[in-house]
């Protein structure tokens, strides 16, 4: 973990003539660019898997109005059609999972709970409010609409705008999936996929709150690494 802090810490070494005092804040911000960028190819596999499985739609609808009345039967045509097209159900999903290692280490070094090594990094400020601190802080101190309480705001503003950006693609992607399960038979959509369908579009909001709770410097990478996978999942899967 301390090497990933060194490695942040020489990246705001050498930001230092450009951003002065939030030197710190800047590497955070394009380390965690950097890492994101390192871990596209992973992304770019779960668009494709995605798009493999979408394409099978409309067969598996078949399927499900052939066998509606032999679950089994379903089940071994619906495998042997991945099979045959050669898509793995998993396909979207594995690349997905195989990131969280790595914004699981940057968040544990960002929030400065890894333990060492970290504490030179959260000493830095962000304009007036300090990597280290959280925004209870400020209000505690009576300055939310003071310069550290407007470095949240403009956080919460990017957040804010990110989350209605995804809510308005989740509601949009949603519908045109809706659509295709309209189009099948009522009886064969999973039970609880409605509910889940009307909650999905709010998810991103909840970002919001981590960035609420957590220290600056893990809102920071927060912010960047969500601002990254909307625009990323927006090329990717327009």
């Amino acid at each position: 973990m301390s090497v990933f802090a060194n490695l942040v810490e020489q990246l705001a070494d050498l930001l230092q003539p450009l951003f002065h005092a939030s030197a710190a804040a800047a590497a955070i911000v394009l380390f965690t660019a950097l890492v994101r960028l390192l871990v596209h190819p992973l992304a770019r596999a779960a668009a494709r898997g995605q798009r493999a499985r979408a394409a099978l739609q409309p067969r598996i609808a078949e399927l499900r109005r052939k066998y509606r009345k032999d679950p089994e039967k379903l089940n071994k045509a619906v495998l042997e059609l991945h099979t045959e097209e050669k898509v793995s159900p998993l396909s979207g999903i594995l690349p997905s999972l195989l990131q969280l290692p790595a914004f699981f280490l940057l968040y544990r070094l960002f929030s400065g709970s890894a333990g060492g090594g970290t504490g030179g990094l959260l000493g830095h400020r962000l304009f007036a409010a300090p990597l280290s601190g959280r925004w209870a802080d400020v209000l505690a101190d009576g300055q939310a609409f003071g310069a550290a309480g407007l470095v949240y705001a403009g956080l919460f503003a990017v957040v804010g705008a990110v989350a209605t950006f995804n809510y308005l693609r989740t509601r949009r992607t949603t519908a045109d999936g809706g659509a295709l399960a309209v189009a099948g038979d009522a009886g064969d959509q999973v039970p609880g996929l409605g509910a889940v369908g009307k909650v999905m579009p709010f998810l991103s909001f909840f970002t919001l709150v981590t960035v609420a709770v957590v220290p600056l410097a893990a809102a920071l990478y927060v912010v960047t690494s969500t601002t990254w996978s909307a625009v990323e999942r927006a090329v990717l899967y327009r």
